[in-house]
């Protein structure tokens, strides 16, 4: 997306002064509409300021060069329409106390504050997403629509657009209406409650979910009893039957009620989007409220990794995959990866019905797998040898990007070494972003597990320091540890991660 051209210009922007009782002139640039925000005026500009949308944001960052245009053109929006609403950057790369004060992690990230106090910001990237985001959360959740012309004023135009329907604002039904309209940021919401206005009616003690595809209207047909389930009628409802994975949807499909999810993987470049969706739109209308199917063009480069972790290479597009995030992000694959409709219809099928058995990675086992100190482990082999009623077994799961694993590895192979003449102990280790276990989950590298031997034992994870006399301590006192202060902890990695700040959908 090409970047508008940068201009500058100086406003005047008064700050309150409680202790003097004066209004000071604070000069502060403004680009393309957005408020240049430093260390020097920042504090002055949140106070001064009722409602404030603030981008913490890296020149470097890919998608915040993509956000750039979309948040500029939404400031100006605001300013042409004379709204109460200012939009600010910092350049967190330079501003970096302010980063820290708010614990910026990851490039961009949007701050709302209201009355100066601050929130984290949910809404999408397009300026009309963020312009309906920050209009919702400055005013009243739900806009009261007083005629049939601002009623059809409200809803044209709109991706998607809520509306309820009730006289009686007092009704349990209205109450909850308003409660969802106030907790859900996605949509905007209109009231009408005063009936008199309309010539006719066709809904009434209810909401209508409005939308610019598709069957244009869906009236909530069931009763209004609760948040949780009127939200999940408005997710399954506001997505289309097949929904495209970008930066832009990421959130939506992601983050909403429904976890269970068919990702069709195909390549524009192929046709594949023309050639499969027509088959396959009829078995997603079936099925809707029950799962989301979403595609992913294998094109994009930074769709890679999501390819990788299904274990999957290009060359096998088109395919399928389904997963529920719910469930430890657990895998699922068909027997058949045609993208038929008769085909993708039977998988979603014995997929929803609990039909289908988790789909676990597996590196293909070396032919030397144990021919070295440190034996390697693949999902293959890991239970025949680490569960071996006969021996003691030292596992390291361990990531190749993980800087700990790499500052281990040396210290491991000399344990390997140490007890290499030992028949009944056994080092290991296995690579555990390509191989995946049933009966064991890793969430943080390093992790290092003792399997020790006997019939039922019981794995117990190390949690001691990474030094080789420790580590030589704990296996030949069968697993029993001391505990210690200088472990480094799945925090602390994490931490490492976090040093710099990344570059996040």
């Amino acid at each position: 997306m090409i970047l508008h051209v940068a201009f500058a210009a100086f406003l005047l922007v008064n700050s309150a002064i409680a202790d003097a009782g004066v209004q000071e002139q604070v000069a502060v640039e403004s680009d393309e509409g957005v408020l240049v925000l430093t260390k020097d005026n920042f504090q002055s500009i949140v106070s001064s300021s009722e409602y404030l949308l603030v981008k913490f944001y890296a020149p470097w960052c890919g998608h915040c060069k993509q956000l750039a245009p979309e948040y500029a053109n939404a400031a100006q929006h605001l300013t042409q329409n004379e709204l109460s609403v200012k939009l600010g950057k910092v350049d967190a790369t330079i501003e970096s106390d302010l980063a820290e004060q708010f614990g910026i992690r990851g490039y961009p990230t949007l701050k709302f504050f209201k009355n100066g106090k601050p929130i984290d910001y949910s809404g999408g990237r397009t300026k009309d997403e963020i312009v309906q985001w920050v209009l919702k959360k400055s005013g009243p959740a739900a806009k009261a629509l007083q005629s049939e012309e601002e009623l059809q004023s409200f809803i044209e135009g709109k991706n998607v657009a809520i509306v309820g329907y009730f006289e009686n604002l007092e009704s349990e039904a209205a109450k909850l209406f308003s409660e969802l309209a106030d907790s859900v940021d996605d949509h905007p919401f209109g009231l009408v409650s005063d009936y008199s206005k309309f010539s006719s009616l066709e809904h009434k003690d209810t909401f209508v979910l409005y939308k610019d595809f598709d069957e244009k209207k869906v009236p909530f047909d069931k009763d209004i009893a609760n948040v949780e389930d009127i939200k999940k009628f408005i997710f399954v409802h506001s997505l289309p039957p097949i929904i495209e994975f970008n930066q832009d949807t990421a959130q939506k499909i992601f983050g909403g009620q429904i976890k269970s999810h068919l990702l069709l993987f195909l390549s524009k470049k192929e046709g594949h989007f023309e050639k499969f969706i027509d088959d396959i739109k009829p078995v997603a209308l079936d099925f809707r409220g029950k799962i989301v199917i979403v595609t992913i063009d294998a094109d994009e480069e930074e769709h890679q990794r999501i390819l990788e972790f299904f274990g999957m290479k290009k060359n096998e597009v088109p395919s399928m995959r389904a997963i529920k995030l719910e469930d430890d992000m657990t895998k699922f694959k068909p027997e058949s990866p045609e993208l038929t409709g008769e085909n993708v219809r039977k998988f979603v099928s014995d997929f929803v019905e609990g039909k289908v058995k988790q789909h676990l990675l597996s590196e293909e086992l070396p032919e030397d797998w144990n021919k070295t100190p440190v034996w390697t482990l693949t999902a293959t082999n890991f239970d025949s040898v680490a569960l071996d009623s006969t021996k003691n077994v030292l596992v390291e799961f361990y990531a190749p990007w993980c800087g700990h694993c790499k500052q281990l590895a040396p210290i491991f192979d000399k344990v390997g070494e140490y007890f290499a003449d030992k028949d009944d102990i056994v080092i290991a280790k296995m690579d555990a972003t390509v191989n995946e276990l049933e009966h064991t989950k890793i969430s943080s590298f390093p992790t290092l597990t003792f399997y020790p031997k006997g019939d039922s034992p019981k794995a117990i994870e190390y949690n001691g320091d990474r030094t080789l006399e420790a580590i030589i301590k704990f296996i030949e006192a069968d697993g029993k540890q001391e505990s210690s202060s200088s472990t480094t902890s799945e925090e602390e990695e994490e931490e490492e991660e976090r040093e710099k700040p990344k570059d996040e959908l």
